[in-house]
């Protein structure tokens, strides 16, 4: 069956998400203060990590050039701006 699922992340410059194999990013977004992927996913596919990296406006990319910028979310008001790359799951 395919839904729309929600993954809350941790403010954090690299971080593993289980996900469904083939899950499309949908959004990234914040609720109640918490940074959040949302995702169409396919519940009858099995789970895999798929590496998720914050970066903040400014400093080098590094690592999270492997990822596909999925959004931007901002925390403290505005003040911080983070962009998000997934890790694409056929490479996995």
């Amino acid at each position: 069956m395919k839904t729309i699922w929600k993954f809350p992340l941790a403010v954090a410059d690299y971080q593993l998400v289980a996900m469904p194999r083939g899950a499309e990013v949908l959004a990234v977004q914040t609720q109640n203060g918490t940074a959040c992927i949302w995702a169409k996913v396919d519940t009858e596919k099995s789970s895999i990590g798929r590496g998720v990296w914050i970066r903040v406006t400014g400093p080098a990319i590094g690592d999270a050039e492997r990822g596909v910028h999925a959004g931007t979310f901002q925390l403290v008001g505005g003040q911080l701006v983070c962009h998000v790359f997934v890790e694409d799951d056929k490479a996995l």
